[in-house]
């Protein structure tokens, strides 16, 4: 018999900080509530831009310049703004109003992101989402990828009595499945809420789960409001989560089964042994990443 999965903690924004010059993020997890590298596996890291107004820029197009990555992959969800990337893989991408790229880094890419050069010269609201998902020991070194996922590419399911949709970004939902491919289970819905509508989501018991309020208000399980900006974390109890809308509202609800390995974060690299992090920067050093310039 399904059981409600009851929330741990509601937690407001934590202080925010500049990634680069072009992104203002709340770091929700690991480290903005101390919550244990290993709490949200296999989400390892939440940066969320709130929204903010960015003014025309004539200089270059803000953002993080060229850096590495290895051992996970970043998966970057643009609401207002619009968000560019190139890699060393050869990959490139423009993303808008709720649309995702997914960068599988894996045994080494170099990379930069940064506003959109039309968006970069008009300005205006910005606001964002950046995840790093980990990858399992066996995929660390798996060959980089990336996945442009449009709304239009992503499984949509509507609700009753218009109460809004269900879009999935991975996993399923009601047997609609999402277009990113991942290499543990996980489930990355945007739950677009009308208000006053109701639904009821279900994820395994031991899966770690959490919701992001992106816009409006949700009442949880009849007994828990969160409004816009905060992130409601899960006790990894229960199946069902029970969603009500009492404003339009847009939910990021990320749930994974979780990676029961040694985690080793440091920089840019998230691997399992510190033996691996120090090969990935004397990979880096000689070349191995590739060539990308700033």
């Amino acid at each position: 018999m399904n059981t409600v999965k009851p929330v741990q903690q509601i937690l407001p924004p934590p202080p925010p900080h500049m990634v680069g010059n072009g992104f203002r993020v709340h770091n929700f997890f690991p480290g903005g509530y101390n919550m244990g590298l290993s709490r949200m596996s296999p989400f390892f890291l939440l940066d969320y831009n709130s929204k903010i107004e960015f003014p025309p820029s004539k200089e270059a197009p803000r953002g993080v310049g060229v850096h590495p990555h290895r051992g996970f992959e970043t998966v970057t969800i643009a609401y207002h703004g619009k968000i560019a990337h190139h890699d060393s893989a050869g990959n490139s991408g423009i993303i808008a109003g709720g649309e995702v790229q997914w960068m599988t880094a894996g045994s080494g890419v170099l990379h930069k992101e940064y506003h959109e050069e039309t968006y970069s010269r008009q300005g205006g609201l910005f606001q964002m989402v950046q995840m790093w998902v980990n990858l399992p020991a066996k995929h660390k070194m798996t060959f980089p990828k990336y996945q442009a996922i449009t709304k239009q590419q992503m499984g949509n399911v509507e609700l009753p009595d218009a109460g809004g949709s269900i879009e999935v970004i991975a996993g399923q939902y009601a047997g609609v499945h999402g277009p990113a491919a991942t290499f543990t289970p996980m489930y990355v819905y945007h739950a677009r809420l009308n208000k006053g509508a109701a639904v009821t989501l279900s994820f395994p018991q031991n899966y770690n789960t959490g919701i992001l309020v992106v816009e409006g208000s949700v009442l949880i399980n009849n007994s828990a409001t969160a409004p816009a900006d905060n992130f409601v974390l899960f006790k990894n109890q229960g199946t069902d989560i029970a969603l009500q809308a009492p404003e339009n509202a847009l939910l990021l609800v990320l749930s994974g089964e979780p990676i029961n390995e040694p985690v080793v974060p440091y920089g840019p690299f998230l691997m399992n042994t510190r033996e691996e992090i120090m090969q990935a920067y004397q990979d880096l050093n000689e070349g191995k990443f590739g060539v990308l310039e700033d």
